[in-house]
């Protein structure tokens, strides 16, 4: 409903002018009047999504969307999708096929905490249950009402369904009940948050009862929900199988392990459906037996873990002590059923971002590929990989950084293996994805499959106003990233203007090559600072007159002029540069000097950059504004603020310039002057 918003009016003609014609866009970055806009939108906002809008509109009536990754890429409302399908659907065979995927999916939150991301789950899933139930209900009643007399047993599938609704206090607690059972799963290393979680399942299945007489037992969902190391312990079988006949050197094993697993299977297939076919009558020595059975499983792979860790399980104090700290959990028997199916369907979460270094000393990981990330959730993300079915989706919310950071390197490569990849990023200015939360953040999803890196869609760095809350994710935009600018990072564009302008750009050379080597001095250099850069970074031809940590100064060798960089690196097109390549936090050096631009240049171009640093320096210089900074450690200290969105028209100039010297069309020097705009000079405000 967002992207649909005032499109049916006719723009006013100082701005549709500009469609066409770059030059007549003099009033594309004010506020547009609510009748055409949603809230805090510039006109520039308005016919971006007005074209987007009719894009997507011509590719459905040409049939274009035709696959369920694109509802996704054109971000459409797949839940509504869903349940179009199932209200209008004509035949039993498909309304069969649809109830048969949801009532079997497997969700899982391999971090869940209290339950945020199952609840949510729990909340999708609800209405397309209700959806099901009643267009069966619709069959039944045309059956009935039918000239012929139907055949017996036909539609006796859904007549049990219905029939089974009756057993419990209404049709709503029957719909929530099953999805706990049947679909939801989560793994926490902490107890308290495991039982919180499942407080809040049935907190919600309780509320549905409006008589206490109607409350029935509780399900039991302790195995759905379980306490553990998502991180530590045997995921798959071949995982265990490599420890037992590589290490252990041990002979039927694997076989003995299997079959009991498979016994633990069946007593558990066995436990959920007394709670769901059977009426709820479950039997504490049924539970007894099946807790009793996986608890013998589960001391015979900690033994097993304990000795791949070094542990000696004979040592009982030692042994003790490793089980306390690391909390093994093993995926592969107490999710036996799920992962012998091929995995879970679909996987999401918030991992932690916590560094390894913090929880090195409780417990250590083992074999991860991501273990030079240092961080929890690569390695978390990369566990998720052995758990997924072959089919499965997987989405999880991240650090920007992930994607951005050479420490990340083999996060990347790890992600890169996955057929189909869409990543929307989110900056923390003005407003948070967690409000509260100073984090810049992306969501991935990922398709599993056969295919390695066969498509790659991302956003741009999405900012928004806190009023726009309620409409951010409606208007996220995926582009087809149509290369990866180093290995180090997948590139955030939302635009395919955007992939125009980089091809021109890698043409060029990397400005490093014209660097003196450190320890170097002489005139011709450039300052600049590695943190506080807010809206802007700076560059100066002078050095800071403060002292600070974060200042630092490149040298150039004398035959390319320090000035030229120095515009460059002031420029627009060096802040989108840096916004689609790297974490928008730090400014490093390799993140500076990778940027591409060849030299030498256009005596004229050459001129021309020079007087513009020339007079950007002075004023920038001109309008700082000096203030102090209290810090508990360091005292107070006084520093400069630059103003640099006072000097955009000169900064602009340096775009004209550039734009000659890359060869970018007008459109693509209009998106760039344009980049952020409404952010960094505060046009929303």
């Amino acid at each position: 409903d967002a992207v649909k918003k005032g499109v049916d009016l006719d723009l006013p003609e100082e701005i549709a002018a500009g469609i066409k014609d770059v030059s007549q866009r003099t009033e594309w970055n004010t506020l547009a009047p609510e009748e055409f806009a949603l809230r805090t939108e510039i006109w520039r906002e308005v016919v971006t999504r007005r074209q987007r809008y009719e894009t997507i509109q011509t590719k459905l009536a040409n049939g274009e969307i035709n696959n369920i990754n694109d509802l996704i890429t054109y971000n459409l409302n797949i839940c509504q999708f869903a349940q179009d399908v199932i209200e209008n659907c004509e035949g039993p065979e498909l309304l069969r096929a649809f109830w048969k995927a949801i009532t079997k999916v497997t969700i899982l939150d391999p971090t869940c905490g209290s339950g945020a991301f199952l609840f949510a789950a729990l909340n999708i899933l609800e209405p397309l249950y209700e959806a099901c139930l009643d267009r069966m209900q619709v069959f039944l009643d045309e059956l009935h009402n039918a000239d012929t007399k139907p055949h017996p047993k036909r539609f006796s599938d859904f007549r049990d369904v219905l029939e089974d609704i009756k057993k419990h206090p209404n049709r709503k607690y029957f719909v929530l009940k099953s999805i706990i059972i049947n679909n939801l799963y989560g793994v926490d290393i902490m107890e308290e948050a495991i039982e919180i979680c499942k407080l809040r399942l049935f907190l919600k299945m309780v509320a549905q009862i409006d008589d206490v007489k109607q409350i029935e037992p509780l399900p039991d969902i302790d195995f759905n929900i379980q306490a553990g190391n998502t991180l530590v312990g045997f995921a798959t079988y071949n995982q265990l199988k490599e420890v037992v006949e590589s290490k252990l050197k041990l002979d039927d094993t694997m076989e003995r392990i299997e079959a009991k697993a498979e016994d633990v299977k069946v007593l558990f297939d066995k436990f959920r459906e007394q709670q769901t076919e059977l009426g709820g009558d479950v039997l504490s020595e049924d539970k007894q037996n099946l807790q009793s059975r996986l608890s013998v499983l589960e001391d015979e792979l900690n033994d097993y873990l304990a000795r791949d860790y070094g542990i000696d399980p004979n040592k009982h104090a030692d042994y003790a002590k490793w089980l306390d700290s690391h909390k093994p959990f093993h995926w592969f028997i107490a999710f036996y059923g799920i992962l012998q199916d091929g995995g879970f369907d679909v996987i999401i979460g918030n991992p932690p971002y916590v560094k390894y270094s913090k929880v090195k000393s409780e417990y250590r990981i083992q074999g991860y590929e991501t273990e030079s990330c240092g961080n929890l959730y690569p390695f978390i993300i990369e566990r998720c990989s052995k758990l997924l079915k072959f089919t499965g989706m997987c989405g999880m919310i991240i650090p920007i950084s992930a994607f951005s950071n050479r420490s990340m390197q083999d996060f990347q490569d790890h992600i890169k293996k996955y057929p189909v990849l869409h990543i929307s990023n989110f900056h923390q200015r003005p407003a948070q994805l967690f409000e509260g939360v100073l984090q810049r953040l992306s969501i991935f999803l990922i398709k599993n499959g056969k295919k390695v890196n066969e498509k790659v869609y991302t956003t741009s760095v999405v900012r928004w106003q806190t009023e726009a809350r309620d409409i951010l994710f409606e208007n996220i935009v995926f582009s087809l990233s149509s290369q990866f600018l180093q290995r180090h990072n997948l590139l955030k564009v939302g635009n395919n203007i955007e992939n125009s302008i980089l091809e021109k750009c890698q043409e060029h050379n990397e400005i490093r090559r014209y660097l003196l080597p450190r320890r170097h001095n002489t005139m011709n250099f450039i300052a600049y600072r590695t943190a506080g850069g807010g809206y802007w970074w700076t560059f100066l031809n002078s050095e800071f007159k403060t002292q600070s940590l974060s200042n630092k100064v490149a040298h150039f060798t004398n035959d390319y002029d320090a000035r030229v960089f120095m515009s460059t690196l002031n420029s627009s097109l060096f802040w989108w540069y840096y916004f689609i390549n790297y974490d928008l936090f730090n400014l490093k050096d390799y993140m500076i000097f990778s940027f591409q631009f060849n030299y030498p240049i256009d005596k004229y171009i050459e001129k021309k950059l020079i007087r513009l640093a020339e007079n950007l320096e002075q004023e920038l210089l001109g309008n700082a504004i000096m203030y102090e900074i209290k810090s508990k450690t360091r005292g107070t200290s006084q520093t400069f603020k630059y103003q640099n969105s006072e000097s955009k028209p000169i900064i602009d100039d340096i775009d004209r310039v550039l734009a000659q010297h890359y060869g970018f069309t007008d459109e693509e020097l209009d998106f760039i002057i344009n980049y952020d705009i409404k952010y960094r000079m505060g046009l929303g405000n």
